[in-house]
């Protein structure tokens, strides 16, 4: 029996595995031990010394087909706190590359194969508990860029911070954020992902301001005839109730229960009444609701800089999970002109402005010959997280549906309704179908539209082609002609801003 020693990360068996997968040493050979385990001390007669990878000329690493499946299934298992994870994991290794036993996996009755599926499970659970359980308290804000700054403390089971973090960056993408832990922590700053090592629980803030929104808001949304107390025990252990916020309402709420259920069973039906004409937006962050439009007008609701700051945290549609940022609108606040374009591209959603690209740039000089100044225009998209495909190493647009052009047009009336301008313009067919009608084809209707649009703007409304398309143009004499008919466009819209005698209003 010979020791194994590795880093405590997957990488680091991986890659000791394949040695000693190609050089023919057997499992009931090695002893496996990492920084995290401690059983090297308890056999020393069985350490005699670190193993050392034989030479072998028979085979090579791509000799060896590993299924993915057992790849995932090992990284998975990896996270585990068990000591003997790293030792079972090249058993059944072995089993597959060298016995030939392809099917394994799929045998779950196999004693390896139920142990390490046991694993997995409970690593996965943590995982899930961990994202159902990690509460961000508010620290500080960056005045350089506005992203506000959140840390957590959790205290996992097993060794998931790593193998856990993607999701907290995709789901918290608008906000600087760390993650502490006694094992590992995780910190994300809107551009990378970054680890170090764990901390004491001293470290991390135990109150913030918006904890008393998020207690008020608990309890009125707590629901006495859906309380099933042995199931919220199961979901939520009483581990994790110190680290949460709406903790100390728990033993308060269960107690009266059952009385305020009478209360609810009693009570009167409300008469049905009509939807109020505002428009809302929920920002799941901040647990609040936010008036982008208000009936009034945009006086009395949040200004433009409040509400580019809410769109951060908008979860209204799965776009965000892919998407860098939120690519809000920017420009004069004040302009005649709003152009809308479609979606945002690769670079602006990197770069977190809208029209920076190959496509905005053509736009720029579209408009110098179109005699119109771009700082005097306010520039957004109908949608605004980019949506892609994978496309080797690049990430291809890819159009936005007819829900999620829906899920962003809270975002758009506002700035709409306090921008006000005298005309707009839509740039493409994503931009044209979400102001003007769904069934509108940029290629056949493009120019002045004649008929009333279906936000109700009762301003002109231009409607001409993307700078994108113009790029996509391989016959060049098509290219130029477009080109040329796209400037006259943006010449009409700037004679429609100056002849406008007032702003314009959007209605409800």
């Amino acid at each position: 029996m010979q020791q194994v020693t590795i880093e405590p990360n997957f990488p680091a068996w991986r890659t000791r595995a394949r040695e000693l997968l190609v050089s023919g040493i057997e499992p009931a050979e090695t002893f496996w031990s990492d920084g995290f385990g401690g059983q090297s001390d308890l056999f020393p007669e069985l350490v005699v010394k670190e193993i050392e990878p034989r030479q072998s000329n028979d085979k090579s690493p791509s000799d060896f087909r590993i299924p993915k499946a057992f790849l995932d299934l090992a990284e998975t298992v990896s996270c585990h706190r068990d000591e003997s994870r790293w030792g079972l994991l090249y058993r059944i290794l072995w089993r597959i590359a060298r016995r030939g036993e392809r099917h394994l996996l799929g045998l779950p009755t196999d004693a390896d194969i139920r142990k390490a599926n046991t694993l997995a499970k409970e690593v996965r659970r943590d995982c899930h508990k961990m994202r159902a359980f990690v509460r961000f308290r508010k620290v500080a804000e960056n005045e350089e860029n506005g992203r506000e700054q959140f840390v957590a403390w959790f205290e996992p089971m097993h060794h998931i911070v790593r193998y856990n973090a993607s999701f907290f960056q995709k789901r918290f993408t608008g906000m600087d954020w760390s993650i502490l832990t006694p094992d590992e922590c995780a910190h994300w700053d809107g551009l990378k992902l970054q680890f170090s090592q764990g901390v004491e629980k001293s470290a991390a803030p135990t109150d913030d301001a918006l904890e008393e929104v998020w207690r008020s808001y608990y309890q009125n949304i707590f629901n006495p005839v859906r309380l099933k107390l042995k199931a919220m025990q199961s979901e939520m252990p009483v581990k994790y109730w110190k680290n949460l916020p709406e903790a100390t309402l728990i033993q308060d709420l269960t107690a009266g229960a059952s009385m305020k259920q009478e209360e609810m069973i009693e009570r009167e039906p409300l008469p049905l009444r009509a939807a109020p004409k505002n428009l809302y937006l929920r920002s799941l962050n901040e647990m609040n609701e936010v008036a982008l439009v208000s009936e009034a007008g945009a006086e009395d609701s949040i200004p433009l800089a409040e509400m580019r700051k809410s769109a951060h945290s908008c979860r209204a549609c799965p776009l965000w999970e892919n998407a860098t940022q939120t690519i809000f609108g920017e420009g004069n606040e004040a302009a005649d002109i709003m152009l809308i374009g479609e979606q945002p591209g690769d670079e602006e959603d990197i770069s977190g402005m809208p029209f920076v690209g190959p496509a905005g740039q053509l736009l720029e000089e579209i408009l110098a010959e179109a005699e119109l100044d771009r700082e005097q225009i306010y520039l957004t998209n109908a949608v605004k997280h980019f949506k892609w495909k994978p496309g080797g190493k690049q990430r291809l647009h890819d159009k936005a549906n007819r829900a999620e052009m829906k899920a962003c047009r809270p975002w758009l009336l506002g700035e709409i309704a306090r921008v006000s301008p005298r005309v707009i313009v839509t740039v493409g067919n994503t931009a044209a179908q979400s102001v003007i009608d769904p069934s509108f084809k940029i290629t056949t209707q493009r120019g002045l539209v004649e008929w009333p649009n279906q936000i109700e703007f009762k301003g002109p409304v231009v409607a001409t082609i993307h700078p994108s398309f113009l790029l996509r143009m391989r016959d060049r004499s098509e290219r130029d002609k477009n080109t040329k008919l796209m400037v006259e466009e943006l010449r009409l819209v700037r004679t429609l801003a100056s002849k406008a005698s007032q702003r314009v209003k959007v209605i409800y």
